[in-house]
């Protein structure tokens, strides 16, 4: 009897979950598509309504106004793709403290098309992602999350660190201001300006950047990488014909919705997506923390050519 009892509750409650999430991922008539949220195996999709055809407000020139303070609030930087939580580095020492949260992925479709050695160079770039090698410099950046070491953690890897970044925006340039490590980026919005160079002049950690808007979105074209940032800790990565186009675009005051499409023909054998929201940082007087964490590795990295007494 009672396990008949169960049987008919369990039954009862799982019907009305499925007519409660009917009515609820159902449009309202006059608003945009809800955007379903990736999710878990088991789990009805979460829905987000924004209200459609957004406008954001305008700068002088007229174009939208992305300035402000922004952040992911996804754990993609522990890994772009579905990942459970973990034990961090030194579990032993630091319990909790130094755990890696699980989380779901930012990669459409959930997989990442790497040529098969490149697969197994991510591979291999997990398993050495503790091991610093600073010397010599040819093999400098072979082994070592770079974000382990307070390198620029480069594009698009910048946007989904889990730090607040800035965007200024003025006519002619759109500046991004990241705490960690200070990156910064430039992004050069005259298309007509025979200064700036199409091309990268060098190759750096942030890309060289070109933008420019299509209504709503602003569309920033990178190339000209250096070869040592990485996407995550789990050792994703590119070569130095990486070439991302990232798409902002804004669909409340306090959301834009981010995406990227990374390109490397030497790592992937195509072009493929990540894509999430990015969030307004709304407290009173908010602004950018210095997160230098240069001085927090210099033990790490240059140790064991310090002089000290008894050495």
């Amino acid at each position: 009897m009672r396990n008949r009892f169960r049987d008919v509750a369990i039954a009862g409650a799982t019907a009305a979950v499925a007519v409660f999430l009917l009515v609820a991922v159902r449009p309202v008539a006059g608003q945009a598509p809800a955007v379903a949220r990736p999710q878990t195996a088991g789990q009805a999709p979460a829905t987000v309504q924004f209200p459609a055809n957004y406008k954001a407000p305008r700068t002088a020139d007229g174009k939208p106004d992305l300035s402000g303070i922004w952040e992911a609030m996804v754990t993609a930087d522990i890994d772009v793709q579905d990942h459970d939580a973990q034990p961090g580095p030194h579990a032993d020492i630091m319990g909790a403290y130094g755990a890696w949260p699980g989380g779901q992925g930012i990669v459409e479709g959930g997989e990442i098309p790497y040529k098969p050695e490149a697969l197994a160079q991510k591979k291999a770039n997990a398993d050495k992602r503790m091991v610093v090698n600073i010397t010599p410099d040819s093999q400098r950046h072979d082994t070592g999350d770079p974000e382990l070491k307070c390198y620029l953690a480069g594009v698009p890897r910048s946007n989904y660190l889990p730090f607040p970044f800035q965007i200024i925006q003025g006519t002619e340039h759109i500046m991004m201001s990241y705490e960690f490590a200070r990156g910064l980026r430039t992004i050069y919005m005259n298309e007509n300006d025979k200064n700036i160079p199409k091309e990268a002049p060098a190759d750096s950690w942030m890309g060289w950047s070109r933008g420019h808007f299509e209504g709503e979105t602003l569309v920033v074209d990178s190339a000209g990488f250096l070869p040592y940032t990485w996407f995550d800790r789990a050792g994703d990565y590119h070569s130095d014909s990486l070439h991302v186009v990232e798409r902002y675009t804004p669909v409340s005051p306090y959301h834009m919705m981010y995406e990227a499409t990374i390109d490397d023909p030497q790592v992937f054998t195509r072009p493929w997506k990540m894509s999430f929201p990015l969030y307004r940082r709304m407290e009173k007087n908010v602004q950018l923390v210095d997160f230098n964490c240069v001085e927090f590795v210099l033990d790490m990295l240059y140790d064991q050519y310090s002089k000290k007494p008894g050495k």
